[in-house]
């Protein structure tokens, strides 16, 4: 299968960095805390904002508190972080302007999971605080595209967790999904579904990028 774009919009954790053990780490601490069943959350956590996560199963908390004791216990802890196998070979491929990340987590924490696994920070970094309304909601991946001067219906978004895949498709993009966190039944939407990044191919051709995707 072969997509035609002009940038991508990858996701952060379970598309560039395996962040998985360490995000279910800290949620795990975090329930434990509260007495909250720690599966409800992470059914519901990977690819949203935590402050998103919280309204939807414990609205009665002090929110803010307990986003601030989430985001510093994660960036405290780095065991486990690897690069998705594959991502640094095509970053490495990709001009750096024709590149983005839009994740769900704040700037602090996305430069620390980039810099501790060796990976680029991209010019244009979409962040939590950067939007007005996370995941699934297009803002995201709609100010990605824009801060790199392309229609989202340009570009190729990157994604693992189903809320991540309907923004993309909701912001007007094509989306291929990695199954790293998700199976692939449950990234409804993408175009094209992979384990890692082994079964993708970059060239460029003038002013555009063919992605030649290799389906198991």
């Amino acid at each position: 299968m072969e997509f035609r774009c002009k940038a991508f919009l990858f996701d952060l954790d379970g598309v560039l960095v395996d962040s998985r053990a360490v995000v279910e780490r800290t949620w795990r601490r975090w329930a434990e805390r509260h007495q909250v069943d720690p599966d409800i959350l992470l059914r519901i956590a990977h690819g949203r904002r935590t402050k998103d996560t919280l309204e939807v199963a414990v609205p009665h908390l002090a929110l803010d508190e307990e986003v601030a004791w989430l985001d510093a216990t994660e960036f405290q802890d780095v065991d486990g972080l690897r690069v998705v196998p594959g991502a640094d070979q095509l970053l490495s491929v990709l001009p750096p302007s024709r590149w983005a990340i839009v994740t769900s987590c704040n700037r602090a924490l996305a430069r620390q999971r980039l810099e501790s696994v060796g990976l680029p920070v991209p010019a244009v970094l979409v962040v939590s605080e950067d939007v007005r309304h996370g995941k699934p909601a297009p803002d995201g991946y709609q100010l990605g595209a824009d801060r790199l001067g392309y229609d989202p219906a340009a570009c190729l978004v990157v994604e693992d967790a189903p809320a991540g895949v309907t923004a993309g498709r909701s912001a007007g993009a094509r989306v291929l999904g990695l199954t790293t966190t998700h199976p692939a039944r449950d990234l409804i939407g993408a175009e094209a579904i992979i384990p890692n990044f082994g079964a993708v191919k970059v060239r460029a051709e003038h002013d555009d990028l063919f992605v030649s995707v290799t389906l198991s």
